[in-house]
């Protein structure tokens, strides 16, 4: 087994992934550099530099790798492929494998993006200067969500990524279920810990608007799912693919408002951005979606209620594993406060 400083032999076979993508023409050399990357936590990140300049990341499930990972990761690097053909920016995928014995789970590859996160350090060089640079960051993140909207799954031959009948109406049970499941964790309170979600939640239910035209949908699109280009304002890529599937695409504009940072700058969760000044404000990426879209707005207040019932519910299954020892504590009492501030923000705008 061999491997290369700062990535484990267990992670990546470098012979056996060489020889793996000289079989399928990927041959640039031998690996001579790879780094571990952040930002993934059901999936590592590896970036690899090869002899002749060529770069890729691989990306491959968390040791010791579960089957249930694998599968996600490979309906991921089927979509990344379906996406080379639409205006969404993405990775290209450059190849994927299922066979086990190369790397002892599936992995994939694709393209390095030449990019930077905008979450959780301050901005770089224009994007820090410019104002208007970072106006056109926040509608630049609503046109990638306009043209994920226009991708005719079927076409892309993705019909079958998701049940789109009733996904609506499946979603508040869906999440209850999940939030009920941690209850044999030692530590943790139970749901009634949770302010306001059965709230939420039968308001969700007793105003369920009727379904609108679906399509391909992210799944879990904010600031901290983006990497944007170093020499403009606009997105070089969209990033963490794993949740994407068919349903309301409108659940993503709302997910997109419910993590969206305030006027200092935080958003939901880790999200943070520095300096903050110049970004749309909500109204305006509401605003500019609906100039661009066919969609109507109606209801789009449910669907940003939805998304912090949603991501409020996840946020406290983390806080519940971290009650029972299965989590770092301190990011479980920042979940918890998280999902707090949630569901009183999905309250407050139930009652407005």
């Amino acid at each position: 087994m061999s491997a290369l400083p700062g990535v484990s032999p267990e992670a990546v076979d470098v012979l056996r992934l060489q020889g793996w993508m000289q079989a399928r023409g990927l041959d640039h050399g031998p690996i001579e550099q790879a780094r571990m990357l952040s930002g993934g936590t059901q999936n590592l990140l590896v970036h690899l530099r090869h002899e002749d300049g060529f770069c890729c990341v691989l990306r491959r499930p968390q040791l010791p790798a579960r089957a249930e990972a694998g599968a996600a990761l490979l309906r991921e690097a089927r979509v990344l492929g379906a996406l080379a053909a639409t205006a969404v920016p993405h990775a290209r995928l450059l190849a994927a494998c299922s066979d086990d014995g190369v790397l002892g789970a599936p992995f994939y590859l694709m393209q390095a993006i030449d990019g930077f996160n905008p979450s959780g350090t301050p901005l770089p060089g224009r994007h820090a200067k410019d104002p208007a640079w970072r106006r056109r960051m926040g509608l630049a993140l609503v046109d990638a969500l306009l043209a994920l909207g226009e991708v005719d799954p079927a076409a892309m031959g993705l019909a079958d990524l998701g049940r789109p009948q009733g996904f609506l109406q499946r979603q508040v049970g869906r999440w209850q279920r999940q939030l009920e499941g941690c209850r044999g964790l030692d530590g943790w309170e139970g749901p009634e810990g949770l302010t306001g979600v059965a709230e939420v939640g039968r308001w969700l239910q007793q105003h369920c608007p009727a379904a609108g035209a679906t399509g391909l949908m992210h799944g879990d699109f904010h600031l901290s799912n983006v990497m944007f280009r170093r020499d403009s304002p606009e997105l070089a890529a969209v990033v963490d693919w794993e949740l994407t599937t068919i349903g309301d695409p409108l659940l993503d504009l709302g997910w997109l408002l419910a993590t969206w940072p305030d006027a200092a700058g935080q958003g939901a969760g880790t999200i943070r951005v520095q300096p903050w000044s110049g970004f749309p404000t909500p109204a305006e990426l509401v605003e500019h979606y609906g100039r661009h879209s066919p969609r109507p707005l109606d209801h789009l207040d449910w669907y940003v209620v939805l998304a912090r019932y949603k991501l409020g519910i996840l946020l406290e299954c983390s806080h519940a594993r971290s009650c029972a020892g299965l989590a770092d504590p301190c990011v479980g009492k920042r979940h918890h406060a998280s999902a707090q501030r949630l569901l009183h923000q999905a309250l407050d705008l139930v009652e407005s």
